[in-house]
């Protein structure tokens, strides 16, 4: 059967929507939008890491978390990995192609949030106050 354009546009937008569970563009927005991933992905930046530097770089990443991100960030192809055979043996990350073009929007998501992190916190404060004093108005049984 021929599609029509407006019907191959259709069929995309329906196989591409973030907006479904099954969508492989969801499940990659899912896997690229975490704090640990933007941070692994800003200190990967200047040049090649290995995993204590990351570890430095990064407080309040454990080990656990650092290892399962990094094997993540390898499976999509966003990071390289090589293995140096030495004692103890050397292993070093770097950022590939694709990696680096994603670098422009984990910018932007960061300086966004630098901009904006002084309003939300006001914003944060009133509405838990608001809600605070909801509760206290309500009686209780």
């Amino acid at each position: 059967m021929t599609l029509t354009a407006d019907q191959i546009r259709q069929k995309t937008r329906h196989e591409y929507n973030a907006s479904l569970a099954d969508c492989p563009a969801r499940q990659l927005l899912e896997a690229i939008s975490s704090k640990w991933v933007t941070l692994v992905m800003l200190a990967l930046e200047d040049g090649p890491q290995r995993h204590s530097g990351l570890r430095r770089q990064i407080p309040g990443a454990s080990q656990k978390m650092l290892t399962s991100t990094l094997r993540s960030l390898e499976r999509d192809g966003l990071i390289q990995r090589e293995v140096t055979p030495s004692v103890p043996v050397r292993t070093d990350y770097w950022l590939t192609a694709r990696g680096r073009s994603l670098l422009p929007v984990i910018f932007g998501l960061k300086e966004w949030a630098e901009d904006n992190m002084d309003a939300v916190a006001s914003s944060r404060q009133r509405h838990d106050a608001e809600l605070a004093a909801s509760q206290a108005r309500q009686p209780t049984s």
